[in-house]
């Protein structure tokens, strides 16, 4: 089982990283992406706190991916910021993209899409096929979200994602512990959105590695 988007207090959650860790390692979780809430002003400053927290998710038996979410950060300063992560050792980028119950700025997902230094884009809202086409050419994944308002456009990604031949991944955006997914959740999830079962269950277990291109 795979989360690559999830907070702490590092930004807005209310968990330590070693305390959402825990917890997902208890209900299954073998990879958790902690991707804090990101912009020039704090970027650095995470990357360097969750790499303190490596060794130990892998005593619980996580592996853990320290990344960002690089959230209402102008469009035009995306591609430089994701790459600049990347350099400062982030093994996942994710951009906040344009759900529909926040005010992102319009270009964001486009921004995201033609970035090769990211990875995930959380809650695309209504996003275009032609971006989605982008995103699958970049290699980069549409995210299915049970986080609330933001999955209200789950099923449009779903429909543009199979459409774009662009990968999905399904994440919680966990804040808190209550917001953690079990595998039945993620399935759900998925199911909601109008994939099959077959598809609901391949991407639930994504191979991240290949993902990655770790």
């Amino acid at each position: 089982m795979y989360d690559l988007h999830t907070h702490t207090i590092l930004s807005d959650g209310e968990m330590l990283p070693i305390e959402l860790i825990r917890r997902m390692a208890v209900i299954g979780y073998t990879t958790v992406a902690i991707t804090d809430h990101a912009d020039p002003s704090n970027t650095e400053e995470i990357l360097a706190a969750l790499a303190k927290v490596r060794e130990s998710a892998q005593i619980y038996g996580v592996r853990l991916l320290c990344g960002v979410e690089l959230t209402h950060v102008p469009p035009s300063l995306i591609a430089g910021l994701a790459k600049s992560a990347k350099e400062l050792g982030a093994d996942i980028v994710v951009v906040h993209g344009e759900t529909t119950v926040e005010p992102v700025a319009p270009g964001t997902n486009h921004a995201a899409c033609g970035c090769k230094y990211v990875n995930v884009l959380a809650h695309p809202g209504l996003i275009t096929i032609k971006d989605a086409r982008l995103a699958a050419k970049n290699g980069i994944a549409l995210e299915l979200t049970s986080r609330g308002g933001h999955n209200r456009t789950n099923g449009h990604v779903a429909q543009i994602a199979h459409l774009a031949g662009c990968p999905l991944v399904v994440d919680s955006d966990a804040h808190a512990p209550h917001d953690i997914m079990s595998k039945g959740a993620k399935f759900i999830v998925a199911k909601g959105a109008g994939l099959t079962d077959a598809q609901c269950r391949e991407v639930i277990s994504l191979n991240i590695d290949q993902f990655l291109g770790s």
